[in-house]
């Protein structure tokens, strides 16, 4: 305040207003700033009109010429030649500059899908989903589910401390188990070994025998509460991430700590490994996303296009891509260097868990109950299912805390904050006649 230039405009750099004007005319005009190349000389339009003539006597592609063409040609500042007659239609060759006034060429615009506009990919029709069975047994809010590899049972953990093992086909409990002093947050059931998974808000991230029943190991390090656990589907480690902003990857047989992987700065909830690099990929509260190289034990990139906390982290299981949820949007990716793909909007709520099947079915469950289904290509939401609270549960304890599709993408399994879980099935008398497929390309899609 007892500056002499106090209140005033301060001066102008010039260096750096250059360099700020330069990066803005970059960023509006790098597709139109260019002129085109300089006028051909009368020669060279002599030659361009014996062509012309010479391709219409033969039926080839004709060639504007004539008064029209002297015309264009004086105000372009030369000859233009317009093709009539172009390739094959379905060439997969990027469509030709659009000449503007003044010769000036203006590229085609380019949406959100990453193609031109009108090159959307049409999404594929899908029958709509229905409510089939709501399964009660659980004294607190159910946080995971895991799917047996036979596809005969599946496994819930909840906030009542337990796990509890139903039969999938009639919904029956088959099995509790009990060990954990606090909420269950994170399940996974191997299918190479008859070994399960746990990981619970009390630090403990346990592994079950189910032949016996009751734990073997237990594995220790975490210092505070594991909120995510993925098991590798081809190496003998196990993926662990909680509010210690690590993510902790264990030698599942000698229970060693292989690697801690830093860099978070906020709790780890989304978490998921596949076979092939990225081996690891994390999702935190501090909204970036990282994909880890498992042998060197760091972080090969950070993905930083979220604006708010990354709560899911789901990979496609037949496509090298990966989709993260944010209450921003959700993101589609693909492998292995993290390529942004595109967003699939829809949502408004805190996304908690994603799924995909097969048939690409891709599901996000919200905190406001409401389970919105797309079709994965595309990412056109074709449905929006609200869950329906269990009697005697409040209105607001509607949430989607967790969400599986079984082995055979038929039946989609999700856990609820009314304590329930509840069974969802493809309306089998749905046709595309009866559901038709209501969509139409995006206009204004945001890019990022």
């Amino acid at each position: 305040m007892y500056l002499s230039n106090y209140g005033q405009r301060p001066a102008l750099l010039e260096a750096g207003h250059k360099l700020r004007m330069g990066c803005k005319v970059d960023a509006e005009y790098c597709l139109v700033k260019d002129m085109p190349p300089p006028a051909p000389t009368s020669a060279a339009t002599a030659a361009v009109a014996a062509k012309a003539a010479a391709s219409a006597a033969t039926g080839g592609p004709r060639m504007l010429t004539g008064p029209a063409a002297e015309s264009g040609a004086a105000a372009a500042g030369g000859s233009t030649s317009i093709v009539a007659s172009g390739g094959a239609s379905g060439s997969s060759a990027p469509a030709p500059p659009i000449a503007g006034p003044r010769g000036t060429h203006i590229m085609p615009r380019r949406n959100a899908l990453g193609g031109q506009q009108g090159n959307v990919p049409k999404p594929e029709w899908h029958a709509p989903w229905k409510m089939m069975r709501v399964i009660s047994g659980h004294l607190g809010w159910v946080r995971a589910i895991a799917i047996d590899p036979t596809n005969e049972w599946f496994v819930t953990g909840s906030a009542d401390r337990t796990i509890k093992v139903w039969d999938l086909a009639s919904g029956t409990l088959k099995l509790t188990l009990t060990g954990h002093i606090s909420c269950i947050r994170g399940l996974a059931v191997s299918s190479r070994s008859p070994y399960l998974f746990s990981a619970g808000e009390d630090k403990m991230v346990r592994c079950w025998d189910l032949e016996y029943n009751r734990v073997i190991r237990d594995y220790h390090g975490h210092l505070s509460g594991v909120y995510s656990l993925s098991l590798h589907p081809t190496l003998d480690v196990l993926a662990t991430g909680g509010r210690d902003s690590v993510v902790r990857i264990w030698d599942i047989r000698t229970k060693a700590n292989v690697h801690t992987l830093t860099g978070h700065q906020q709790t780890v909830v989304g978490l998921d490994t596949q076979s092939l690099e990225p081996q690891v990929i994390s999702g935190s509260m501090d909204s970036t996303i990282r994909l880890w190289d498992l042998v060197a034990g760091r972080a090969r990139s950070v993905l930083t296009n979220h604006k708010k906390a990354v709560r899911a982290i789901m990979t496609h299981p037949t496509e090298y891509t990966f989709a993260s949820a944010s209450p921003d949007n959700i993101k589609k990716w693909k492998c292995p260097e993290g390529k942004f793909l595109h967003n699939i909007t829809g949502h408004n709520c805190i996304i908690n868990t994603l799924a995909v099947n097969q048939d690409n079915v891709f599901v996000a469950g919200g905190d406001n109950g409401k389970i919105h289904l797309f079709d994965w290509k595309s990412g056109h939401n074709f449905q929006t299912l609200e869950t329906i609270a269990q009697p005697g549960s409040l209105e607001g304890e509607k949430g989607i805390f967790a969400c599986a599709f079984d082995h055979s993408g038929s039946r989609l399994i999700t856990g609820e904050a009314d304590k329930t879980i509840k069974i969802w099935k493809e309306d089998p008398d749905a046709t595309p006649e009866s559901h038709p497929l209501n969509w139409e390309p995006p206009r204004a899609a945001k890019r990022y």
